[in-house]
């Protein structure tokens, strides 16, 4: 069984948000959060990181807020009105 990737957006103070893999949820007691593939939201490299960076690890203390973004394998159901 492949395990989980998920795709999260990690807003950092006073900088932009940059969106990346990880292998599993940060959780409370989490200092830093991994982030492969590091890159901005439009998918465009990050300016101040090296082309080659694979992996980054960003603080917690510098994290204002983390968005789980829903991966291609699952399937959204939303709530559909039907108009008579």
């Amino acid at each position: 069984m492949a395990q989980a990737r998920y795709t999260l957006v990690v807003h950092i103070l006073g900088e932009e948000p940059i969106v990346g893999d990880t292998d599993r949820l940060p959780q409370p007691q989490d200092n830093l959060v991994a982030l492969h593939r590091p890159r901005r939201r439009d998918g465009r490299l990050i300016s101040h990181l090296d082309p080659d960076v694979n992996l980054i690890y960003i603080p917690m203390t510098r994290i204002t807020l983390i968005e789980l973004l829903p991966s291609e394998e699952e399937e959204i159901i939303g709530f559909i009105r039907e108009e008579e």
